[in-house]
Formats: structure tokens, sequence, C-alpha cells
């Protein structure tokens, strides 16, 4: 239980959250990934019951996967939006990577997820690192963190159903992988650290998936020279 709730970033006390009430005590010295409970779904739909690992990498309640398939649900699949009150770490590396990236093409600040045609977590949505909303094209930034277990495991697994999910939707996936993780997708940028040249490479990728005149019509007007600059 433990190393499953290390692996998919989630803690015990999200789990006592969701478990129904009278199974909390139980549920709060459980050791096993297959041990099944009944859970209470955040949407407010019946109670299911399901083993702890379907609840931290699964789709969710079956009312929720029933929806999730409706024709309503179909038609805003793939579209961005507002998360309003994500709560999402954000390391210094992946702020410079925004930076970087700010600096070669527009990125606008009105949408933090994507609505999916699947069941992600229990949710009909995923959150990137960083969308690029007018090519439908997502950024993630990875690396093995200070446990250096992270995005392996069962979080690599996690990372590709995330990215089937978005290309399902008509997205494409550029994943940069650092700090020796392997290549993910058609679309991985493998290297030691964020810099300059790692962000060329993720416009020219962005080039490759959605052509030049695409990239083109969001490409950041060149920076003035500052005052007293050689080019000045």
């Amino acid at each position: 239980m433990c190393m499953l709730l290390h692996e998919t970033q989630r803690t015990r006390g999200e789990l006592l959250g969701r478990v129904a009430p009278p199974q909390r005590s139980a549920l709060a010295a459980e050791t096993r990934v297959g041990a099944e409970y009944d859970w209470r779904c955040r949407r407010g739909h019946d109670r299911f019951r399901a083993p702890v690992i379907d609840v931290l990498t699964g789709p969710g309640c079956p009312k929720c996967r029933a929806n999730a398939a409706a024709p309503g649900a179909a038609r805003e699949a793939g579209m961005p939006f507002m998360k309003h009150g994500l709560r999402v770490g954000t390391s210094m590396t992946e702020q410079r990577l925004r930076v970087l990236l700010g600096e070669r093409v527009r990125l606008h600040h009105r949408a933090n997820a994507v609505r999916t045609a699947r069941m992600f977590y229990g949710r009909q949505e995923v959150w990137p690192d960083i969308l690029v909303a007018e090519l439908r094209i997502a950024i993630e930034y990875d690396d093995p963190g200070r446990s250096g277990r992270a995005h392996r495991g069962l979080k690599e697994g996690s990372d590709q159903e995330k990215d089937e999910a978005l290309c399902e939707v008509g997205w494409e996936v550029i994943r940069i992988r650092a700090g020796g993780l392997a290549a993910l997708g058609p679309y991985s940028i493998v290297c030691r650290s964020v810099t300059t040249e790692v962000a060329d490479e993720v416009v020219r990728l962005m080039r490759v998936i959605r052509g030049d005149a695409a990239v083109d019509a969001i490409r950041a007007p060149a920076l003035a020279p500052a005052p007293g600059s050689p080019l000045g």
C-alpha cells in the first residue's frame, strides 16, 4: 500500500476521505492493494465496491464511466478549460521551461486542463504541465525527483495512459524526460536538464506535429534590445 501511494503521489488521508465512513478504521491499517472496500464517488453517485489499486489507478465509479461515454461528454472531449482552484506543484525547473518556451511561442494562461473522453484517476480531465491550446499540444516535464523513483513503475504507466487520453481527443504530447528517464513516446526529448537547446527542440517538434504555419502564427514577438546594449 505504501509503495503504491508513493508511486501514484497520493496519501492515505486522501483514501480515507473517499472510503465509506464505517470502513475508515480498517483502511487506516490496510497493507494490501487488492483489498476491497466501499467507496464514495466525488460526484455524489452511488457507492461502489472496488480494490484499493483500482481506486488509486482506475477510472472511477461505474456511473462516472458511463457518463464519460455519453454523447454530451463526447462533444466536450478535447476542450481546454480553466480548472479553478487546481493545486499542482510546479518546480523551479518547470518554471524555467515555461519562461524559455514563452520566449519562443505565446503561452496563454486561460487554460490548465483538458476534457477527456475517458476517466483518469476518477476524473474526466487531465492537467498537463503546459498547454499550447492553439496547437492542441501538451508539454510535460518528467524527472525522477529526489527519491529517484518519480515517473517510474506505476507512475510511468500512468503517464502513458494520460498521453493516450489526450491523443484520443486530438492532442499530442511532448515529454521532456530528464535525470536518466528513457523516452516514453514518439515526441520525447531525453536530456540531463532544461536548457535553451531543449526549448528549441520543443518548438521543432511542434513544427513536426502541426506544421510551420501553425507555429509561426503563435511565435512570440522578438524582444527589443535593452538600452545601452550593443544592439540598442
